[in-house]
């Protein structure tokens, strides 16, 4: 009972947190995003608790990005920016995924909190590597420049 109380405050305060620092009908945000790449050696340098942060932070980006990829791959992106017309029909369905992803996503942080630790560093390691080129290729995209 506690973890579900606990899962619920978490997701109404993301969803309240975001709701009021997002723009309507914005994609998806710069505060979404992984700041930094790393190097295999830096990794290996790190602990398994600080390679599950940054495996999180990787899977968040991938999670919340690739539904709106054919759309646009820019943080701040509109509806209105690619030619969707910015009437509240659109923009209730944008809210609705981002609000229904940060719900997901606190699910997904706690299934990979509570299952990663079992992983070996070095399967770790290969995840984020994996995850930061998928990133990579996805902030790329079709035109090639990010």
């Amino acid at each position: 009972m506690k973890k579900i109380l606990t899962i619920l405050l978490v997701t109404l305060t993301i969803g309240t947190l975001r709701a009021q620092t997002k723009k309507k009908g914005v994609f998806f945000d710069n505060n979404d995003l992984t700041q930094r790449f790393h190097t295999i050696d830096e990794l290996q340098d790190l602990n398994k608790g600080a390679l599950i942060e940054l495996y999180l932070e990787r899977v968040k980006e991938i999670f919340i990005v690739l539904p709106y990829l054919s759309l646009s791959n820019t943080p701040g992106t509109s509806l209105g920016d690619v030619g969707i017309k910015e009437d509240s029909d659109h923009i209730k369905v944008v809210e609705k995924n981002n609000e229904i992803a940060d719900r997901a996503f606190v699910y997904t942080t706690n299934t990979i909190k509570e299952l990663v630790p079992y992983s070996d560093t070095d399967k770790i390691i290969w995840a984020i590597l994996h995850f930061e080129e998928m990133i990579k290729k996805m902030r790329l995209g079709k035109e090639g420049n990010i």
